[in-house]
């Protein structure tokens, strides 16, 4: 039996939610070490320019991948069916990755309106997904991110969003907010 071949075909077969380490050397009844090196040696040979995919390791997985160098190309087929993020998604998707788990009724208490459509078409893009019941009043839903949300930005994990940076100092004093001046009036 060929172990790098079969390999192939359980990253093909796989897809989208790729195999882990154990998943790989579970299947193939396998040590840990000859999975990692039959990888090694499958990413090498994909490295190659005579090929259009690459071995990817995102989210804890290892899946098949295609090239960022031959993007255009693929952006070219997908244009037309491929529909991109609005402003108010990529606002809510930031909010959930930076806060998970997080109710809805939280989410539009940071944002300051409410986030229901954007959510309910977030889980319909199976970039969120609910994790289990709040103990708030009304028991609310939970949502946190996907492996489908690291797959869409390259993250391997949340450890590799940028940090938060300090919107407070940069924003402008709010309208309605006392100052010690006008206390006295």
């Amino acid at each position: 039996m060929n172990k790098r071949g079969v390999l192939e075909g359980l990253l093909f077969v796989v897809g989208d939610e790729g195999v882990s380490l154990e998943d790989i050397c579970k299947t193939l009844e396998i040590k840990e070490d000859e999975a990692k090196e039959l990888l090694t040696e499958l990413k090498s040979e994909y490295e190659s320019d005579d090929h259009g995919l690459k071995i990817s390791f995102l989210g804890n997985v290892f899946k098949l991948t295609t090239k960022k160098e031959h993007k255009e190309y693929y952006q070219k087929l997908i244009t037309t069916k491929e529909e991109v993020l609005s402003q108010s998604q990529l606002e809510v998707l930031a909010i959930i990755a930076y806060n998970e788990p997080i109710t809805r009724i939280e989410i539009d208490n940071i944002r300051g309106i409410s986030s229901a459509y954007i959510v309910k078409k977030l889980l319909s893009k199976d970039l969120i997904k609910v994790v289990g019941k709040s103990d708030l009043p009304g028991r609310p839903n939970l949502y946190r991110t996907t492996r489908e949300f690291l797959d869409c930005f390259g993250l391997s994990s949340l450890n590799d969003l940028p940090d938060m940076i300090n919107v407070e100092e940069d924003t402008e004093p709010e309208l309605f907010s006392k100052n010690s001046d006008e206390e006295n009036i």
